[in-house]
């Protein structure tokens, strides 16, 4: 078949639908990508042109995966909005935009659009929040369920793999091409497909003169594959201080030693603060970290000599101190070379001094990385200044909207990137609808 044999083809096969579509000349909004902030874009815009016809497409087999597995199966779908002004500050890239978003749908208003639709969320220590029912599944029910009862069309195992954009009077028209050859219509697009590891991964969407910040991952551990203190893996501290050496990055938080290195959300926090610069470095550097944040060498040194005043008898390898776990405590008391029937009364200065060193300052080679595939997130995305900071409608494309963590958008863990699904999905279903504000540049 000639090129042009091929175009009559095409032309041919997309008719059907066009036809289908003058005839209804109803509102038609397409969202790609069922995930959480696809489904919350799909119910809002439900509730708010119930007229239209809405359909979300989903690569995958099942929708909403990020959901499923987040939290550990429990799904941390926000944080506590008790300090709202500060909420935005939790995000390395977004912040500014963010702001005003929260402006019209915030933390607490997730907690209230959950609670009327049947689920309780509860807060953490830690500030997290969870549903009462501890199960990822509560979530996923409930939205599914609010977009079935809603007439939502969900279309799964179907990848989107470029769209056409046109004007049909007066109104934006939508040509959205599938792999397996499957052309829809629709006069409004939501983009909610998540991030992508790679840079080609947008080009379906720079195509058409949108531009990215280089992806980039974010939410990452560190693997020190020479680090002695390997054979603890599992042994978690609830607050320590972890610095990138040469650099002003540092974050405080609980850390846990794992097979391969550091993880927990001192680390997971400050490898989002860090995502870009620690890339650059080609995730090689040290790591400095202070296993008691509330002491510096001197402080420790001086409750070092209390304690020798106080407990001269007692044996210190045997005898953890200051909340460290009991296992690291004695493998920082042999590295020291404090043996396990040493007493405080006959520890020597230099043997107390090592001890403090590696309670205030050790340090680690890092070298790589490891992120998780279920629950990955990156750095990067599409460019904030090109999208409307109060509708997320496209600056650059009429009825174009963009939602989640496509955009150049990310939190650190704790269940602000969630927030952002929320947020964006909701203000893009309550304005998708509508005639479009933007013009073509």
């Amino acid at each position: 078949m000639s090129k042009l044999e091929k175009e009559i083809a095409d032309i041919q096969k997309f008719q059907p639908f066009l036809q289908s579509f003058l005839l209804n000349r109803s509102m038609h909004i397409v969202i790609i990508g069922g995930g959480a902030s696809g489904f919350m874009a799909a119910i809002t815009a439900a509730d708010h042109f119930p007229e239209a016809h809405i359909t979300i497409i989903e690569k995958n087999k099942t929708v909403l995966n990020k959901v499923r597995v987040s939290g550990g199966g429990r799904c941390n779908v926000t944080h506590s909005p008790a300090d709202l002004k500060s909420f935005p500050k939790q995000y390395p890239r977004g912040e500014k935009f963010l702001r005003k978003l929260f402006s019209q749908f915030d933390a607490k208003d997730t907690v209230k659009w959950f609670e009327r639709h049947g689920v309780s969320l509860k807060t953490e220590e830690d500030g997290r929040m969870f549903p009462v029912t501890d199960s990822s599944q509560t979530i996923t029910e409930c939205l599914t369920r609010m977009a079935r009862s809603r007439g939502i069309n969900i279309r799964t195992s179907t990848a989107v793999i470029s769209f056409q954009y046109s004007r049909l009077d007066g109104d934006s028209l939508f040509e959205i091409s599938t792999l397996d050859g499957e052309r829809l219509i629709a006069n409004r697009l939501l983009i909610a497909a998540g991030g992508h590891p790679k840079a080609s991964g947008f080009d379906w969407i720079t195509g058409h003169g949108h531009t990215i910040a280089e992806p980039i991952p974010s939410l990452f551990t560190f693997n020190s594959p020479d680090n002695p203190l390997l054979e603890l893996a599992g042994v978690s501290v609830k607050n320590c201080e972890v610095k990138i050496i040469g650099s002003k990055l540092a974050y405080k938080g609980p850390l846990l030693i794992t097979h391969w290195g550091f993880s927990g959300p001192a680390v997971l926090k400050l490898s989002a603060w860090g995502a870009r610069y620690l890339s650059d470095l080609g995730y090689r550097f040290v790591c400095k970290i202070n296993w008691l944040p509330e002491h510096q060498e001197q402080t420790l040194r001086d409750a070092f000599i209390t304690e020798k005043k106080i407990a001269p008898k007692q044996q210190i390898a045997s005898h953890a101190k200051w909340g460290i776990p009991s296992r690291l405590w004695k493998a920082f008391c042999q590295e020291a070379e404090i043996s396990d029937t040493l007493r405080w009364g006959d520890v020597s200065n230099k043997a107390m001094n090592r001890l403090v060193e590696m309670l205030t300052n050790s340090q680690y080679d890092i070298s790589g990385k490891t992120t998780f595939k279920e629950e990955f997130v990156t750095c990067g995305g599409i460019n904030l200044n090109e999208v409307n900071p109060t509708t997320l409608e496209s600056l650059l494309l009429p009825g174009l909207f963009f939602s989640g963590e496509v955009l150049n958008i990310d939190g650190i863990t704790g269940g602000f990137n969630f927030q952002n699904a929320w947020t964006t999905g909701n203000i893009a279903g309550k304005n998708i609808g509508a005639p479009p504000t933007s013009t073509l540049s």
